[in-house]
């Protein structure tokens, strides 16, 4: 048995798909608890779930429930999860250990569903964006442990870019000095989660799923240790205006400065000013960009188990 098999708790649909080389997908669960309201959030959850099945793969949202390590969770989990919100702990890395041994409930970051999914061997992870280097990093050191994971987890992020209230040409140095390529589906440039434009190119453009699929293959055969972060632009007709939106984000950075909001309470603060800010429109472009990776990623994870 696996050190971490005692903790974890993997649902029989995902077991069996697991088992018998069937394509799974991972889910987040801090965009149910932290990312929008009731039942909002529990909507926008079981509908990737069923996006998911509709593009032919299982999926898994992961999450801590009383100290356990769950990898697909059912309808009352659900529910539950977007009922309780930010009683929710929000969990990284860092947390876990005391998650399990208090027997709390944690809603997992993109870091702590990438370990969770590496642990029950599912490849591939759909979610909204990465963190990454905040802007003023270079005096606060305010840097997501989603970076530090992706170089060192081997499962592949299907995300819209990185979150556009970040420093994203820090983000892709960090990213390039610790090995993690970033490939841009149909895209040149890094999407920034909002907008499709960046002003940021990606490592390598791969325009189908099964490229996709045949380069995580060889990376991860050869022994070359990490993520991979799978840049998929908003469709255009959601993407919001790239002046709209960096004006939005500068004004609630300012804020976040004024306030002292640091730390992993500036990404929930940011991103409720912004959608405040846009009058909720970053909230339906949020909603709909995840449902566009969910999409993807299945694919991936289609083609991934065909060519293994």
């Amino acid at each position: 048995m696996q050190f971490y098999e005692k903790y974890l708790d993997i649902a029989p649909e995902v077991k069996e798909a697991l088992v018998n080389n069937q394509p799974v997908v991972a889910l987040e669960s801090t965009i149910i608890s932290h990312g929008m309201p009731y039942p909002q959030n529990v909507e926008t959850a079981a509908k990737v779930e069923e996006i998911i099945r509709a593009n032919g793969a299982v999926p898994a949202t992961i999450a801590i429930l009383n100290g356990r390590l769950k990898v697909g969770l059912n309808k009352e989990e659900l529910d539950y999860l977007g009922k309780a919100g930010t009683k929710v702990v929000k969990t990284s890395r860092r947390d876990i250990p005391f998650i399990i041994s208090k027997k709390m409930d944690g809603a997992t970051t993109v870091a702590s569903t990438m370990i969770i999914a590496s642990f029950a061997g599912i490849k591939v992870f759909a979610t909204g964006g990465i963190g990454g280097v905040h802007r003023g990093a270079q005096d606060t050191f305010d840097i997501s442990a989603d970076l530090e994971e992706l170089s060192n987890t081997d499962v592949a992020v299907v995300c819209a870019g990185a979150k556009s209230i970040l420093d994203i040409g820090l983000t892709l140095e960090y990213l390039e000095t610790n090995g993690v390529p970033v490939v841009g589906y149909q895209t040149d440039e890094l999407p920034a989660f909002y907008t499709r434009r960046s002003g940021f190119g990606v490592d390598y453009r791969l325009d189908r799923p099964v490229e996709i699929a045949e380069a995580l293959i060889a990376k991860w055969d050869l022994g070359l240790k990490g993520g991979v972060v799978v840049a998929n632009p908003i469709p255009e007709e959601y993407s919001m205006d790239y002046d709209v939106i960096t004006k939005a984000i500068e004004d609630a950075v300012k804020e976040a400065e004024e306030k002292g909001i640091k730390g992993k309470a500036s990404t929930p603060f940011l991103l409720g000013k912004i959608k405040e800010i846009t009058g909720g429109s970053s909230l339906d472009s949020n909603i709909q960009l995840v449902f566009n990776n969910a999409r993807l990623a299945a694919e991936i994870a289609k083609e991934y188990c065909n060519k293994k």
